[in-house]
This record gives C-alpha cells, sequence and structure tokens, in this order.
C-alpha cells in the first residue's frame, strides 16, 4: 500500500481553495431553470461537466454570466427552448437533470438519452 511520509515537527500552516462538488453542481444548475429569479452560485468546480451544462442552459436561452472564480449568475426565467440539444447532451450523463424542470417549467421537453463516459 502507498503512503506519504512527512518528517518535521513544525506546525503546518496556510490556507487552501476547496472548489465545490461537481455532482452537487449540476443539479443545482439544473434547478436554476425553475426560478423566476436570477440565481448566483459561486465556487462551482471548473471541470468539463459543469462548463458543458452551462452551454446547455445557454443553448436553451438561458441567461448565464460566469466570472473569474466560476461564480455563475443565471436567469432560468429566460429559457426558451424545451430541446437540448443532442450535440451536448451526448457528452454528459448528467445533462438529463434538466428534463424535470423544463417539464414543470414549460410542460413538454425532449432530452435525447445521455452520453458521457462508458462505466
Amino acid at each position: 500500500m502507498d503512503k506519504l511520509l512527512i518528517s518535521g515537527g513544525g506546525p503546518l500552516a496556510g490556507e487552501i481553495r476547496i472548489s465545490g462538488s461537481k455532482n452537487a453542481a449540476l443539479p443545482i444548475l439544473a434547478a436554476t431553470l425553475l426560478s423566476s429569479e436570477p440565481v448566483m452560485i459561486r465556487n462551482l468546480p471548473h471541470l468539463h461537466d459543469i462548463t458543458t451544462m452551462i452551454a446547455l442552459l445557454r443553448s436553451m436561452g438561458t441567461e448565464l454570466i460566469v466570472d473569474e472564480n466560476m461564480g455563475v449568475e443565471i436567469n432560468g426565467s429566460t429559457t426558451t427552448e424545451t430541446t437540448a440539444p443532442y450535440e451536448l447532451v451526448r457528452t454528459m450523463r448528467a445533462s438529463i437533470l434538466v428534463l424535470g424542470p423544463l417539464l414543470a417549467h414549460f410542460g413538454h421537453a425532449r432530452v435525447s438519452f445521455p452520453g458521457g463516459c462508458a462505466i
């Protein structure tokens, strides 16, 4: 078994920044489609699935502002499209998460089977 051995005796000090959880952030991003007011989400991890979800929301007409620290302001009330583009959906399993909010908001939606990596 691999191990990390630290020798010393001095106290550890300093600060690190921990990014948010992808598995928590993706459903939260999809749920913003249900809000009638702008929603601000901070500390999103800078990962491919997060940027794909942001692109997916944008492709459906959702207004988003992303800052340099991966904070996102999302106005779900601006969403106009009820079809999630296959080009984005096929790249990420979590894309199916927009189905429920689209159905609740518009009463209909089209989201193809999601893709992503094979487990």
